[in-house]
């Protein structure tokens, strides 16, 4: 084999690595994300039920129940809502009307199990697709506190 040879093979091999790794990576990451959905688009999608979603909007008003560490509540976007079961100490900031991100499952009754719940205090700190999601319901309005 010339040294030419030897190099060009060298050179094939560290790409068939290198291209390899990055297929890992882009698997293992694949597997990670876990997508954002307001409650219609879980009610439009065919979203399957243990199926690790984040679900985004705000707390509707008069939904919240809490039995000790057990808390239920429904996340609406204004156009559909979501029963959501947590079990755990909720945020501080959380409360009616405040937006909210909860990470979980979907279970086989049309509710959503969180095992995260995330409140936010104000529109500077929504996720961009919750925002998004209340102002094609005609829900939300920049810059009036919910």
């Amino acid at each position: 084999m010339s040294r030419r040879q030897r190099r060009l093979l060298l050179i094939g091999l560290a790409l068939g690595v290198l291209g390899l790794a990055a297929a890992l990576a882009l698997s293992a990451l694949r597997e990670t994300i876990v997508f954002f959905h307001s409650p219609t688009e879980i009610a439009e999608k065919n979203i399957q039920p243990g199926t690790r979603i984040r679900i985004g909007g705000l707390v509707k008003e008069g939904t919240i129940k809490r039995d000790g560490l057990e808390a239920r509540f429904e996340v609406t976007d204004g156009g559909n809502s979501l029963p959501v079961v947590y079990r755990g100490v909720l945020p501080d900031l959380f409360r009616e009307g405040q937006g909210v991100v909860a990470e979980g499952v979907l279970d086989g009754s049309g509710g959503f199990r969180a095992d995260t719940v995330l409140a936010k205090h104000d529109e500077n700190y929504m996720p961009r697709e919750v925002v998004d999601a209340l102002k094609e319901q005609g829900y939300w309005q920049h810059g009036v506190k919910q």
